[in-house]
């Protein structure tokens, strides 16, 4: 079933209130997916690189991490460990070399961008926002997932938000039927999924449509021609935020706009505690429709 949330703030005096308000929304989705639940939230750009990795043992897996990773790439690195992830700032170019470090030593790339991090673990929405400090994390939107397995393993790596580019990520809500044949496809193009979620197949095709020049509008259409099955898709980027719907429209989906933000969920109850939203337009977005906002 799931349960998917998403929110584009348009004003930046709302940005310390993003984690507080993404995080209650996700809360009030727990009754449809208890097995784990993630966030992405994009903050302000670094210089260089974020890249959010995770490790099962990260009292072992992070010790001395900072240094070995500096001198593998022969440059300045920062870590800020929260609980099982890190997020480690590594210089512009070096996403190749730091992702075979990461798995040379067994750690879990979560995410890479210059102002995208990922939190992701097994477990109920609230304790995993708790776990991650999520409520105090200030950005300029974000989207959050609540998981029920239904094609695949309940890990940390099967849970949502997937990111299979550089600031991008994508949270799902249906079922892929075509996704072993798109599965190779895209492979053949050089987006190999790592897992065998479905939902990372639909994150692979929207980072290969914009690496071929496609907008995140674009590419969101495409997947209404190239993508079977039941879906609703919220993604993000660096500067944006999209949401679509398959033409049957079976997954439910609510959408609110005011002059300050712009939220989606899966359900209207996820709009409760925001400011503002008893004056939002809201509305159920239309089926085979593309939805995105952009900085």
């Amino acid at each position: 079933m799931c349960g998917i949330v998403g929110l584009f703030l348009k004003k930046d005096a709302l940005r310390p209130r993003l984690g507080d308000m993404l995080t209650d929304m996700l809360i009030t989705m727990t009754d449809r997916g208890p097995d784990s639940a993630g966030i992405a939230i994009y903050g302000d750009a670094s210089e260089g690189l974020k890249m959010t990795v995770q490790s099962d043992t990260p009292k072992t897996g992070f010790a001395g991490l900072e240094a070995a990773l500096g001198a593998a790439l022969g440059a300045p690195v920062t870590m800020a460990v929260i609980d099982t992830h890190a997020v480690l700032t590594i210089p512009a170019g070096a996403e190749a070399a730091a992702r075979a470090f990461a798995a040379e030593t067994g750690l879990r790339v979560m995410g890479v961008g210059s102002a995208m991090e990922i939190f992701k673990e097994v477990g109920l929405p609230k304790e995993v926002a708790a776990r991650f400090g999520i409520r105090a994390m200030a950005g300029s939107h974000g989207i959050g997932h609540t998981r029920m397995a239904t094609e695949s393993a309940v890990t940390t790596m099967g849970a949502h938000p997937f990111s299979t580019g550089a600031d991008q990520c994508l949270v799902h809500n249906g079922s892929l039927s075509n996704h072993n044949a798109m599965r190779r496809v895209l492979s053949a193009k050089g987006f190999a999924p790592q897992t065998q979620n479905d939902t990372e197949v639909a994150a692979c095709y929207i980072s290969s449509r914009l690496a071929e020049g496609a907008n995140l509008g674009e590419a969101l259409e495409g997947t209404l021609q190239d993508l079977d099955g039941f879906f609703t898709f919220v993604v993000g980027t660096k500067n944006g935020f999209g949401v679509v719907r398959d033409p049957i429209a079976c997954k439910p989906a609510v959408m609110a706009e005011t002059e300050d933000y712009v939220a989606f969920g899966s359900e209207y109850r996820a709009f409760a505690n925001l400011p503002g939203i008893e004056t939002a337009r809201v509305w159920e977005p239309e089926p085979a429709t593309v939805y995105f906002w952009e900085r």
